[in-house]
């Protein structure tokens, strides 16, 4: 079997990347000439991919101005959103409109912690209950050991979960700017290890994960217990500004509201909104999130009210986003242009993100709905969203 053209301590050069894309060319016929084409040195790569052979290029659009009154966010931003899918620009611009106009959309972070959750087994229920005594016992002792591995990393708490003879201990950290899974991996395996070393009564098994940190993966548990940024975006909105641009009013929207969230019911869905993914997805692709983290961070809680002058008060909780304005892909060239120009980049700027992204995701519920409610949502992706080239 041939293999993929690689070099030890000096793979990331164009050089290198202009081998693995003739090798595939050669094995396949295609000749990766957009994929080869890109701005920036791949020497900044490491860390971030291995066997880089060229850039997946997704086109951009700028949304907006919204209007944050945030405690981190102030003012007017425009907003980065790379995306495929056509209409998704034009209809977050037209949510942003609408709020702006409104006098814009308060934002409020309201919790912080990122989680590893190791798994300890015990011969029985009672040694169990014993461990997880002393643990609460020893917090401090746990807490030193964490946090000798990370500057920025403070473990908050640990929360304890139990099922038969085994106990879940979920490690609680805030991570600073970055989104901190690794950085609470290393912690927590460093804590756990000294607990090892104290050799509990009638330990049978360890080990470092076993899904209750549920990376990557929508829970239940995030929804009420927070990972990443717990953020809230809150607006109220004059009828009269609904009905003259997205030609609905507020009542009308209420009442979709109380069917859709029905549907949400029958089909469990982890969100009773719209389509929190779309703008959080196409933010996450411009200022370098990992994209993955979308499964936890779509996850969303919509409420609604038609005020007694006909004002309609909408807000959206997003209870696990997890973000980052340092670390992983947000130093690379381009998604440091797009944090740039959210004024994102440098210490304390990841809770102003928080905030902007909720205030998108707002702007996007209010457009999708009014959308559907007032049957223009079919002719609006008739006319901008079909690429039939």
């Amino acid at each position: 079997m041939k293999k993929l053209p690689y070099q030890k301590g000096n793979d990331h050069t164009s050089e290198m990347a202009q081998q693995r894309r003739e090798f595939i060319k050669e094995l396949t016929g295609a000749a990766l000439k957009h994929v080869g084409s890109f701005s920036f040195d791949p020497n900044v790569l490491p860390g971030n991919i291995e066997n880089f052979a060229g850039v997946a290029q997704v086109p951009m659009g700028i949304a907006g101005p919204i209007k944050i009154n945030g405690e981190h966010a102030q003012g007017e931003f425009f907003i980065p959103l790379a995306t495929t899918e056509g209409t998704l620009v034009a209809s977050y611009n037209r949510g942003m409109k609408l709020l702006t106009e409104a006098g814009g959309v308060t934002c409020t972070v309201l919790d912080d912690a990122m989680q590893r959750a190791p798994l300890f087994v015990f011969d029985n229920a009672r040694f169990s209950r014993s461990f997880g005594n002393w643990v609460t016992t020893n917090f401090n002792k746990i807490k030193k050991q964490a946090e000798e591995t990370t500057k920025s990393g403070k473990l908050r708490d640990i929360e304890q979960y139990t099922v038969g003879k085994m106990r879940f201990l979920r490690f609680n950290y805030t991570t600073g700017d970055a989104a901190g899974q690794n950085m609470v991996t290393k912690a927590t395996h460093k804590a756990c290890q000294w607990i090892l070393e104290q050799k509990p009564e009638g330990l049978e098994y360890f080990v470092l994960s076993a899904n209750m940190d549920t990376d990557k993966k929508h829970s239940h548990l995030n929804t009420l217990r927070t990972r990443g940024k717990r953020v809230v975006a809150e607006a109220t909105i004059p009828n009269k500004l609904l009905e003259k641009n997205l030609h609905v009013s507020s009542k009308a929207l209420f009442k979709h509201r109380h069917l859709a969230n029905i549907g949400v019911f029958l089909a469990n869905a982890s969100n009773n909104g719209s389509h929190s993914a779309n703008g959080l997805t196409a933010m996450f692709i411009a200022t370098g999130q990992d994209v993955a983290n979308i499964a936890e961070s779509s996850a969303g809680i919509f409420y609604s009210e038609v005020k007694e002058n006909g004002d309609y008060y909408v807000s959206i909780t997003i209870p696990s986003l997890i973000i980052a304005t340092y670390g992983g892909g947000t130093g690379l060239p381009t998604q440091r242009e797009c944090l740039e120009m959210l004024g994102c980049v440098g210490k304390g700027k990841v809770y102003k993100l928080a905030e902007i992204m909720a205030g998108v995701v707002l702007a996007g519920e209010l457009s999708l709905s009014s959308a559907i409610v007032s049957n223009e949502w079919v002719s609006s992706h008739e006319a901008l969203g079909r690429n039939r080239k």
